[in-house]
């Protein structure tokens, strides 16, 4: 197979939970692999905007936006949210770096830790909870948000980026991706993301229409600038990107690009 194909069949295994069978992980499958993160987790994406969409069978608001976060959870191991609280549990272990990569290798999930990931889900659900108030409309943006979030690995992964010291997984990732190439993909996932919009943006006043679309660009933008800010952090405290800070990103571009989009609806 090519090595488009291998990278989309290693990103399908490492972002979902879907079967992709054995891939070779090294420099010619991580590149497209980060670069087609996007369109790996379509279906899961997919699958969570169905959830949230039965808002329109009567399930409350609440309820559905509870519901697509178990489907997302599911679908990508929780793999993203235990990225959130090693980083968060590290980060908050003080400034030494060997202390903080040491709290981050034990696994197990402190109390700083806890509330992020309690902080964190209570954000996405409040959030979505929000955008279903426009019903379906407000059930694509969902999936567009989970989409745009996936390219944020890209933003972290790009030429020069350094890898946290442990992780051998990462090294093959980080550095893989050109800065120009991450910036296409975001403008790429950006514009995706206000296509989802269109549907929830018909239904807006004429005159909040052009405000719409504005907020819908700006969570776009913010939400992967978000993972950037975390690269620089995780760079300065921990010495690298690692396969926690990766799944950390995505949660925080996710929930950034929500809470974000509910300032139109």
């Amino acid at each position: 197979m090519s090595p488009v194909g291998d990278g989309l069949r290693l990103a399908v295994g490492t972002f979902t939970r879907i079967p992709s069978g054995t891939v070779t992980l090294d420099g010619t499958t991580a590149r497209p692999a980060l670069l087609l993160a996007p369109v790996a987790v379509l279906p899961l994406a997919l699958a969570v905007g169905a959830v949230s969409a039965s808002v329109e069978l009567g399930v409350p608001p609440l309820v559905a936006a509870g519901l697509s976060l178990v489907v997302l959870a599911h679908g990508s191991r929780g793999m993203h949210l235990d990225g959130l609280a090693d980083v968060v549990d590290a980060l908050g272990a003080g400034w030494d770096r060997d202390r903080a990569l040491e709290v981050m290798r034990r696994g197990d999930v402190g109390p700083m830790g806890a509330v992020a990931i309690v902080l964190v889900l209570l954000l996405q659900a409040g959030s979505i909870t929000s955008l279903l108030g426009s019903g379906w409309q407000g059930a694509l943006l969902v999936a567009g948000a989970v989409l745009l979030s996936r390219a944020a690995c890209a933003q972290l992964c790009t030429t020069g980026t350094t890898t946290a010291n442990g992780s051998r997984m990462a090294e093959v990732f980080v550095g893989s991706v050109s800065t120009m190439a991450a910036h296409v993909l975001a403008i790429v996932m950006t514009a995706v993301l206000l296509l989802a919009a269109v549907p929830a943006l018909l239904l807006l006043e004429a005159e909040a229409v052009l405000l719409g679309t504005t907020v819908v660009g700006v969570a776009g933008a913010l939400g992967l600038v978000s993972a950037i800010l975390l690269r620089d952090k995780a760079v300065r405290v921990l010495g690298g990107v690692n396969g926690d800070v990766l799944g950390a990103a995505v949660e925080i571009a996710l929930t950034t690009a929500l809470v974000v989009l509910t300032v139109a609806w």
